[in-house]
């Protein structure tokens, strides 16, 4: 059965990044610093995945990455892939925080029904971001695209791979730097059958030919991390 890849990919560094603060839908710039990061990275690994479609937030910062990365795209704006609604906490950093009975609510994670001040509670930024990403695989395999990439933030890449992907591993595992995600493959029986997808690389990494990418997949079938179980 056809298979299809799919690459989450963090917007570049901002200064609200470098100032330590959460950010959610303040539509802040990328740093020229940020964009040179990419620039390393595309040397270093010889380019990102190539892709023939491209998914981002509406944010600044994902869709100037997104056409840093790949100028020749035209990305597809999707209003749910944007960040947490961080209400009351936004622009502050967890040292400013760090006293306020709320913020220590929300940091125990204990109650994910309840919103942040003002803001937006895990339970609705789950089965949103959740919603919108189930859609963008039946998407792709509807369509047959074979690689896609998707432009969002931190904290949706961490929420969604801790949703989906397969091997599972708990949120704080998936967090990655800017410019930087993680790719997953779309089995669509797997997915048909248990809505999961294999991580089994970071991005960007060193393209791999057909023969070695095989091998992987034959890899993480037979470690550990089999997903046997889930088939």
């Amino acid at each position: 059965m056809k298979t299809y890849k799919i690459h989450l990919i963090r917007h570049a560094m901002t200064e609200g990044n470098l100032a330590g603060q959460y950010i959610g839908h303040t539509d802040m710039d990328v740093t020229p610093e940020g964009l040179k990061q990419a620039d390393e990275l595309i040397e270093e690994y010889g380019g990102y995945p190539e892709v023939d479609a491209v998914f981002s937030s509406p944010l600044k910062r994902c869709l100037q990455t997104a056409k840093h990365i790949y100028p020749d795209k035209n990305p597809i704006v999707l209003n749910d892939l944007i960040e947490y609604d961080f209400g009351e906490f936004e622009g502050r950093t967890a040292d400013e925080l760090k006293d306020t009975e709320a913020f220590q609510t929300w940091l125990a994670g204990t109650h994910p029904e309840t919103p942040v001040p003002f803001g937006e509670s895990q339970i609705a930024f789950n089965k949103r971001i959740c919603g919108c990403f189930a859609g963008i695989v039946n998407g792709i395999i509807q369509a047959g695209v074979e690689s896609t990439a998707v432009f969002t933030h931190g904290g949706v890449i961490m929420a969604l791979m801790t949703a989906f992907a397969l091997p599972e591993a708990p949120m704080h595992e998936w967090m990655t730097p800017n410019v930087c995600g993680y790719t997953l493959r779309i089995d669509p029986a797997v997915w048909a059958r248990c809505g999961k997808l294999e991580a089994f690389a970071e991005c960007p990494a060193i393209p791999l030919s057909d023969e070695q990418e095989y091998a992987l997949w034959d890899y993480y079938r037979e470690d550990d991390a089999d997903i046997s179980e889930y088939i």
